[in-house]
């Protein structure tokens, strides 16, 4: 039943944003490097929910040595949104999200329907995180943290989730792309509120 239902996974690295709608038999179509790049990709008719997760590099609170380059930063959070906006316009999409962590972001797209910690849905640690987009709130299950976690989150030395076998981020900064990982309590509420 759902395998006519395509979803768009948008810059989505690991997958794991998308995975509950895979493992449920949606059409899920992962757009990330090295195989696929927003900026040049062509959305199919028909496009029933988009994920998107653009890289948040230039836009990190937590980028304090290096100079930004919001313009390039940009050029991907603009591509995500043309492919929402194509998509809209050629079909009733039933939701689209774009998250990123909370930071610079929002002073292009604006304050955020949603902010959440990974803890809000039973993820073991904090890092606060925007979703804007049209979709259903996912519903919280808190988990507790011990002040341990919550001072190892403070200097971003959390426990990470280990990466998908396999899987070699195209920039090779396995670390980074351990961080990024979606967490799987919120990709999970998600696709139980958005399917």
């Amino acid at each position: 039943m759902n395998q006519n239902k395509i979803i768009l996974d948008l810059c989505g690295g690991t997958g794991s944003w998308s995975k509950p709608y895979k493992e449920a038999g949606y059409d899920v179509r992962l757009i990330t490097l090295p195989d696929n790049d927003v900026l040049t990709y062509e959305p199919p008719e028909n496009v029933y929910g988009i994920l998107a997760a653009p890289p948040c590099t230039e836009f990190s609170l937590a980028k304090t040595t290096a100079p930004r380059n919001l313009a390039k930063g940009f050029e991907v959070i603009r591509a995500c949104l043309n492919i929402i906006y194509i998509c809209r316009i050629k079909s009733r999409l039933k939701f689209w999200a774009m998250e990123n962590p909370m930071g610079l972001l929002r002073q292009f797209l604006g304050k955020p329907p949603l902010t959440f910690n990974p803890c809000d849905y039973g993820d073991p640690y904090t890092k606060k995180t925007d979703l804007w987009g049209y979709y259903n709130l996912p519903k919280q299950k808190k988990v507790k943290l011990t002040q341990e976690i919550k001072d190892k989150c403070k200097i971003n030395n959390r426990p990470l989730l280990g990466l998908p076998e396999g899987y070699k981020p195209p920039d090779g900064r396995l670390q980074a792309a351990r961080r990024a990982i979606t967490p799987p309590g919120f990709a999970r509420a998600f696709f139980e509120a958005n399917q």
